[in-house]
């Protein structure tokens, strides 16, 4: 490792989800970041991956990942900046292979690609769930893993930054991961420049915090900004962030100059916040965080200063995520106009379930939703004036079946619908009408000792 010393580490958080625009990748590499990361992995992530990797064993990896090295590997050549990224999915290997074959078809050489694996816990499931204090226990419900019924399609434990850190130490330009933890793959590359231990709790907790705040890209400059979100300068060019961050864990969050957007103390507390139950106890997987001591201060020109934060130990286990079956759905919306809307769909509604229960199909779920009347506040939106009606509403229905071909069928029981329910009605078309409907993957949460993960992550690396 470098071993640290007085230079801040220049950090871009280039990508928040699976489908986000590499456009935003060429304002940082413009302004210059040492590492770019790209953080593409969500729990849906993974269930979509799965459904590609069921069509095709070659996938199960982001397959934007092409399009963001292609815009990065320049940069990479020159040597003004490496990429980390998660993009690896539940096939680090396919996305290693395809990142290696977008080197090839740029015509480039010399550059070093490291794949971080470990994380799949599918080929020795049984002796994991039999070793594991709590038989990897559903982290929600407590219930036992057995309690599945089925076997799982896919597990995976969320690593940490030291292998990214390792992969670095060896040489690699490119570092591709698969389940990580998000904000690891920010601390990865200032655990590698300057040189923290993995006992180094306060420095630990410190890159965790500049990962949170960088992982979901435009959050932090001003995107899903609950303030007073029309203030936001030229929001179509919105930019996505950089960080700053010295030896001591200090970071400056920032973002390209010639962009939209903004970055204060404002904005920077809002993503802080972002998916943390306990500010004073965010668990990662080599520290646990105490973002409540963090003091914010804003330096100007969309530059804030963040220091203070503290950490303690990382507890004994990773979180982990099983994938199983979980049954088919189908989803249809239904819109109703003035007067009366509400109530229309309301009984759109009854009629339907009172017409798949005479049909003899078994619903295991259903969902009923108004659009346009409190469908997204519940109770927290006050009523309408009394003798005020909506002008319309939106019925959403969804339900959940065990088989495709009744969950198929629920759905051709609204088509009659369309002439014998309730007036100016079913004007769309969902995935259960037009008789697509989807396959559900279920999500199990629970925790693994890291003794019996950690002697199984290793580091692979091609030169192209």
């Amino acid at each position: 490792m470098p071993g640290g010393g007085g230079v801040s580490i220049r950090l871009g958080g280039g990508q928040g989800f699976y489908g986000d625009t590499p456009r935003a990748v060429e304002g940082l590499l413009a302004e210059g970041v040492d590492y770019l990361c790209l953080e593409a992995l969500a729990e849906l992530t993974l269930a979509i991956l799965q459904k590609d990797r069921a069509r095709d064993e070659s996938l199960g990896y982001t397959r934007d990942l092409p399009r963001y090295l292609a815009a990065a590997i320049p940069a990479v050549l020159d040597g003004s900046t490496k990429v980390i990224t998660n993009a690896g999915g539940i096939n680090p290997r396919g996305a290693a292979h395809a990142a290696v074959e977008t080197a090839r078809r740029l015509g480039v050489s010399g550059l070093k690609i490291a794949t971080v694996l470990g994380d799949d816990l599918m080929s020795r499931l049984g002796s994991v769930r039999d070793e594991t204090a709590g038989g990897l226990a559903n982290m929600e419900t407590g219930e036992p893993c057995d309690s599945l019924g089925t076997d799982p399609l896919f597990a995976a434990a969320y690593l940490g930054a030291f292998p990214i850190a390792d992969a670095l130490a060896q040489g690699a330009d490119i570092v591709i991961t698969g389940r990580v933890a998000d904000a690891a793959l920010f601390l990865g590359p200032l655990v590698h420049e300057h040189g923290w231990a993995r006992d180094d709790w306060d420095r630990l907790a410190a890159g965790i915090l500049v990962g949170h705040l960088l992982e979901c890209s435009g959050q932090v400059a001003g995107g899903n900004f609950s303030g007073e979100w029309w203030t936001i300068p030229e929001p179509w060019k919105l930019p996505y962030p950089i960080a700053e961050v010295d030896a001591d864990g200090a970071a400056v969050i920032t973002k390209p100059a010639a962009s939209g957007g903004r970055v204060d103390v404002d904005t920077v507390r809002h993503q802080l916040l972002y998916e943390v139950h306990d500010p004073a106890a965010y668990f990662a997987p080599d520290v646990v965080a105490d973002f409540s001591s963090a003091h914010f201060e804003d330096l100007g020109g969309d530059r804030v200063r963040v220091s203070g934060v503290r950490g303690r130990p990382a507890t004994g286990t990773y979180k982990a995520l099983l994938a199983h079956h979980a049954g088919w759905a189908g989803e249809t919306r239904v819109a109703f106009s003035w007067p009366d809307a509400p109530e229309k769909a309301r009984a759109t509604a009854a009629i339907l379930a009172k017409r798949v229960e005479m049909a003899g199909l078994e619903v295991q779920e259903w969902c009923f939703e108004e659009w346009g009347v409190r469908a997204l506040g519940g109770p927290t939106v006050p009523p309408l004036p009394e003798g005020v009606e909506p002008s319309e509403c939106v019925m959403r229905v969804a339900w959940r079946c065990d088989d495709e071909r009744t969950a198929t069928a629920v759905g051709r029981e609204l088509v009659p619908l369309a002439l014998s329910a309730p007036p100016a009605g079913l004007t769309g078309m969902g995935r259960g009408m037009a008789g697509g409907v989807t396959e559900l993957l279920g999500i199990w949460p629970t925790l693994v000792d890291k003794a019996l993960v950690d002697p199984h992550v290793t580091i692979t690396i091609e030169e192209v």
